[in-house]
């Protein structure tokens, strides 16, 4: 079992399974030693959503946190899916986290620490990044967060 997977084990941290067929999109592109992935969300192994519904209106900051976790998870498993090892990450490069904001809903760097903090448990340092994270009025499936991101991988 590689380092980052003990890691992940000696947390808790199971990776979810999904289905990835039928889609005229992918869920990463691997260009030289970047790993460019596309918007995660909080769903489930059929890809629907675990979380819905507008921040600050409709679910609060907690909940929010738990559904940007559930990216994280999610993007854990295409990006073991696509390099094979989760050792092969060098480092998380960047991530834009986007917020189903309601009202005058503006803590959306908290909902994104879900997210964020997830990575540097898994990698500590290697999971440390440039961020941003942003309001929307609305996102797909009505789900609270999307998160996408580039990571370095390594040979």
């Amino acid at each position: 079992m590689s380092e980052t997977g003990k890691r992940m084990e000696k947390l808790g941290i199971e990776l979810p399974a999904r289905d990835r067929k039928g889609t005229g999109t992918v869920d990463a592109v691997l260009k030289g030693d970047l790993l460019f992935l596309s918007a995660h969300l909080p769903v489930d192994a059929e890809g629907k959503p675990v979380y819905t519904g507008k921040v600050g209106t409709d679910i609060d900051l907690e909940t929010a946190y738990k559904a940007a976790r559930l990216c994280g998870l999610n993007m854990l498993a295409t990006i073991k899916d696509y390099i094979g090892e989760l050792d092969r990450v060098d480092y998380f490069v960047k991530v834009l986290g986007l917020v189903n904001s309601g009202g005058d809903f503006s803590s959306q760097p908290a909902v994104i620490n879900g997210f964020s903090d997830l990575m540097v448990e898994v990698f500590g340092r290697r999971g440390q990044h440039a961020r941003s994270a942003m309001g929307a009025f609305a996102l797909p499936m009505n789900v609270p967060v999307i998160v996408d991101a580039i990571v370095k991988i390594r040979n």
